[in-house]
């Protein structure tokens, strides 16, 4: 016994030193950090195949290489690291893969060959090389054809005319753009009389042929997400997104058609005036699942997971009764099952709905509420998850997961097996059903235990880093906010908490405004990383936040200033009535896009804070209105074109109270944003100069909405974390 109590003695003394060993976040670290792509599941089930990104602060690089780990479990290796390589997609057969690299000059497709008995590759070649280049490659599952996206001129109808039009552009001495609709620019580019189109090319090499000719694109734009095309299980058909209303700038009008690997002309086969996108056919090929909105011009409404008859035309809607957003999701083998992707209350579990085939398979009608058995639609894994893949088998789920106190990392779930005993039920048979009987989410959500055990971490690529690094859990807290709804906060402490001393707050604000603070992870505004220097960090996410029911998202419609200022307001007061440590006289708050729009808009209307950090924000919702590029949002968020509704958008503008700017400002642009001009960032510094309020201003002429230069990052947390220690450390 005394030996027993002597060994628990010298394990309390040694943990504490091993704490202490670890030492506080650093941007340097946080480049250490490999980022983990999705998997892709081998046919046979035996390998993963996923991409993994370097980050060199020295070169100001990032570079993709392709690694594989068993399926079964054991250690990850790079199998392609002598060169740029992204996106492995496998051939049927299992002995090859696709990926791109720019290797050579410009994006293009490789094939690399794959020895399944060691997970090696034994060698690779380019497959394409075009002039107006290559990406997001698809293998036919007959395997006789390569699907790919090519951004080309649309009155070219072949390689040779692409190619001649590129030459002569960049020989040109003119570089001067003519427009003559919207969009002319999106994101952080000009539009140059290019589209993006799908082509496809013989697996063994030739000429590509272009699958969807037209001035359109195809797939419209994206910042990510699944695939907005897919192969028919038979290898002849393809399904693809795309816009055709007349105003780009002004539509969310997606729809779906299909065309033959052959070629000619595309069907149509949705007619809903809002978004309808991701397709994927099930593996029976009787249907094609997508996700759907039903509002044009919103860009937030909720997304439902829709099913379309092949054979009837007919489509179902899947899940109108689950009151969260469907993410990515993927078909169960034997077409019994799809599984999705939802965020709920700051976290995104993967839920399961098992599809009735004597009701969907039926001609009755047109029936967009489909009645599915109750209980259908089951929370299965927890936590913050995504890029869902099944194995070919049934047995197993892939997916992403990562946390506040990690980026992604891949994890393998057993699946329930039909027709299993009744003593035998796997841990994912065993769950709570997350819908009340009317088909709602329960308030409570869904938690159990079980599904944890079932579970097993693939991928483990940032362990030497952050084994070393100490960082503190996401606390969520609950208040009462605006029109008394019950609104979520979080709380990040820093490293070595002491819960004596009172500590200085970085406020942070989404972006969005349809966003949410949740367990999840940021390369660009990392909570660990603001807190690592002495700070706790507050989160709120207020009303018009994701995850919390389509009402509540809505509620920040014609409203910016409203509900959610009073949200962040009142949920900055509770943490400090909460937590006696924040120092609420030591205070800055901080945010972009809407984060950006929001602390200009609280400079305007409070002075509990001592600094302020606004990067890309909006400081005149008059003149954004003719600079940004995606009309419909302004047209959805205001409540109309600012010509007919001047008076919304100037309510809700944080350059009306500009003579009550008393803030220390940092104000953050880009100039290659599009969303939200330059001139935004500049209009405000030049004011907050000359009303001489204590202001700095750090612009980016080689970026965009965001800051993704490795170098450029550095210098943005420099220069953040000084103006606020200036401001509130001491």
């Amino acid at each position: 016994m005394r030996r027993l109590l002597g060994l628990i003695v010298v394990m309390l003394l040694i943990v504490p030193v091993f704490a202490q060993n670890k030492h506080p976040f650093t941007f340097e670290d946080m480049m250490a950090l490999k980022r983990v792509g999705e998997p892709i599941v081998s046919p046979d089930g035996k390998w993963v195949l996923f991409s993994a990104v370097d980050v060199s602060l020295e070169a100001n690089t990032k570079t993709p290489h392709v690694w594989a780990v068993p399926t079964a479990g054991g250690e990850a290796h790079a199998i392609i690291s002598g060169q740029d390589a992204d996106r492995p997609r496998w051939a049927p057969d299992g002995k090859r893969f696709l990926f791109v690299s720019s290797k050579e000059g410009g994006s293009q497709i490789w094939i690399a060959d794959f020895d399944d008995t060691k997970g090696q590759v034994t060698g690779t070649h380019k497959l394409t090389s075009i002039a107006t280049e290559a990406d997001g490659p698809l293998w036919s599952p007959d395997g006789k054809n390569i699907l790919f996206v090519s951004h080309v001129y649309p009155e070219c109808a072949d390689e040779a005319c692409n190619a001649k039009r590129v030459e002569e552009v960049e020989k040109s001495k003119v570089k001067a753009l003519i427009f003559a609709h919207l969009l002319y620019r999106h994101w952080n580019a000009y539009k140059a009389g290019k589209r993006d189109h799908l082509l496809i090319i013989p697996a063994e090499g030739g000429a590509s042929r272009d699958l969807t000719p037209g001035d359109h694109d195809v797939p419209p734009f994206s910042l990510g997400g699944q695939d907005d095309y897919a192969f028919s299980p038979d290898g002849q058909e393809i399904c693809y997104t795309s816009n055709h209303d007349e105003v780009e700038a002004l539509s969310t009008n997606n729809d779906l058609f299909i065309v033959s690997v052959n070629g000619g002309e595309a069907k149509k086969i949705t007619d809903n005036p809002a978004s309808d996108s991701s397709p994927l056919y099930s593996p029976d090929g009787k249907y094609i699942a997508y996700r759907a909105q039903v509002r044009p011009g919103y860009e937030s409404d909720r997304f439902r997971l829709m099913l379309y008859n092949r054979r009837s035309g007919h489509i179902r809607n899947l899940t109108e009764s689950f009151d969260r957003w469907v993410g990515t999701y993927t078909w169960d083998p034997d077409s019994s099952k799809i599984y999705f992707a939802a965020e709920d209350k700051g976290d995104c579990p993967v839920y399961s709905i098992s599809l009735d085939t004597a009701v969907i398979g039926g001609d009755a009608g047109n029936d967009t509420s489909l009645k599915v058995a109750k209980n259908n639609i089951k929370m299965i894994v927890p936590g913050h998850n995504d890029d869902l893949a099944v194995t070919h088998d049934g047995k197993s789920l892939l997916f992403t997961r990562m946390s506040v106190r990690f980026p992604n990392e891949i994890f393998r779930a057993s699946l329930p097996q039909a027709g299993a005993a009744a003593g035998g039920a796997t841990a994912f048979e065993t769950q709570e059903v997350c819908t009340d009987a009317s088909g709602r989410i329960k308030p409570e959500g869904c938690k159990s235990a079980s599904v944890e055990k079932s579970e097993v971490q693939l991928t483990d690529l940032n362990h030497a880093v952050l084994s070393r690094v100490a960082m503190s859990p996401l606390e969520p807290f609950w208040f009462t906010g605006a029109s008394n709804d019950k609104v979520e906060g979080f709380v990040v402490k820093p490293p070595n908490f002491d819960a004596k001393k009172k500590y200085p707050v970085k406020f942070l604000v989404h972006g969005g405004p349809q966003g949410a603070w949740g367990d999840d992870w940021s390369y660009r505004w990392n909570p660990e990383l603001f807190a690592a220097n002495g700070y706790v960090v507050v989160m709120i996410n207020f009303h018009g936040s994701t995850g919390y029911g389509q009402r509540f998202i809505d509620a920040i419609n014609g409203d910016w200033g409203g509900a959610p200022f009073d949200d962040l307001m009142k949920g900055l007061d509770d943490a400090e009535r909460t937590n006696p440590f924040i120092d609420k006289g030591r205070e800055c708050a901080l945010g972009a896009s809407f984060g950006g729009y929001m602390t200009n808009w609280i400079l305007g209307h409070s002075n509990r804070f001592k600094c302020i950090v606004t990067h890309d924000g909006t400081f005149n919702n008059e003149s954004d209105y003719g600079t940004t590029e995606e009309l419909w949002f302004e047209e959805w968020e205001f409540q109309g074109p600012l010509y007919n509704n001047r008076e919304l958008y100037r309510k809700w503008s944080p350059h009306l109270s500009a003579l009550n700017f008393k803030t220390p400002t940092l104000v953050i642009h880009g100039q290659l944003d599009y969303r939200l001009d330059v001139s935004e960032g500049f209009q405000l510094f030049t004011t907050l100069q000359r009303l001489k309020v204590p202001s700095k201003m750090l612009y980016f002429p080689d970026e965009g909405h965001w800051v993704l230069k490795p170098q450029n990052s550095q210098l943005w947390y420099k220069t953040v974390n000084e103006w606020v220690d200036q401001w509130v450390k001491k």
